[in-house]
């Protein structure tokens, strides 16, 4: 598929597409957001900012500048309108799978999720999940919608089914949605004490990893639509996909829910765009 070159993109990140083995893209939709909206804006802050942070990484003595990624950039998509939104996403995800690119999306709220693993399923019938977040995200309906930052990972549960979703982190929800992960999912509270058990069942299987940015403490990552208390560090959680990355096969995976205008000093896309960059010289 013949794919359009960005002119805005993360910091070094300008390779063609068809030399690159990743593409990052943004899918800016906020629409289902509870609390503090803002989501939306997140791809074009992270592209901004990226250029404070060096292509050289001193954690795993790795440039970007090495390594080949695109960047396509944003996708258009329809504001207050999750399902064509997720239709739109589901297609773009499914043209970068059939070109065998790796597939990265920021995020836009974490709704955007359930149209990447609609795609990558198809492709993937095996596939396993493992979320990164402060909440559960397991209501079946959220104000009456069944399309919700706040049902994603029921609605993934819906296309994957049983145990074949391991959440870490997870310190926020409806006591409904714990009593139901018990039965259906690996829920891990609070942080990632049992990553490594994980990681060792989930071998040999295709993963897709989604990290909703609230998993971090608010202390370090104010940016967020939903701040938690209670949550893990930057290396922590830098330390955690360093072992996912190192150890599975990853297959696609996004970051999502950094809100941009709810930290007016940067830090919270700065270290997002850190992070990003590491996740990209791990997978790249």
């Amino acid at each position: 598929m013949k794919m359009p070159k960005n002119i805005h993109t993360f910091i070094g990140c300008d390779n063609e597409y068809e030399e690159s083995k990743t593409v990052i893209f943004s899918a800016p939709f906020d629409s289902t957001t509870s609390y503090r909206p803002g989501t939306r804006f997140a791809g074009a802050a992270i592209r901004s900012e990226s250029y404070s942070i060096e292509t050289y990484s001193p954690y795993q003595d790795k440039d970007l500048l090495d390594i080949n990624v695109f960047d396509g950039g944003e996708l258009e998509l329809p504001f207050g309108n999750p399902v064509n939104a997720l239709k739109m996403i589901e297609k773009y995800v499914s043209a970068l799978l059939s070109d065998n690119k790796t597939s990265l999306m920021i995020g836009g709220e974490h709704l955007v999720t359930l149209g990447a693993v609609r795609s990558v399923a198809k492709k993937y019938p095996d596939l396993h999940i493992i979320q990164f977040d402060a909440h559960a995200d397991l209501r079946d309906e959220y104000l009456g919608s069944e399309l919700s930052h706040a049902t994603v990972m029921r609605r993934c549960f819906d296309i994957l089914g049983d145990d074949r979703i391991f959440q870490f982190g997870i310190r926020s929800g409806e006591k409904e949605e714990f009593v139901w992960a018990k039965k259906h999912t690996s829920l891990n509270k609070f942080n990632f004490s049992n990553l490594d058990g994980i990681i060792e069942k989930l071998q040999n299987v295709p993963v897709y990893l989604t990290i909703d940015l609230d998993v971090l403490d608010p202390s370090c990552f104010p940016g967020t639509g939903t701040p938690e208390a209670g949550g893990v560090s930057f290396l922590e959680l830098l330390d955690a996909v360093t072992k996912i990355a190192g150890r599975l096969n990853i297959v696609a995976l996004d970051i999502n829910e950094l809100s941009p205008p709810y930290d007016q000093s940067g830090a919270s896309t700065s270290l997002t765009c850190k992070l990003l960059r590491e996740i990209l010289l791990l997978i790249g």
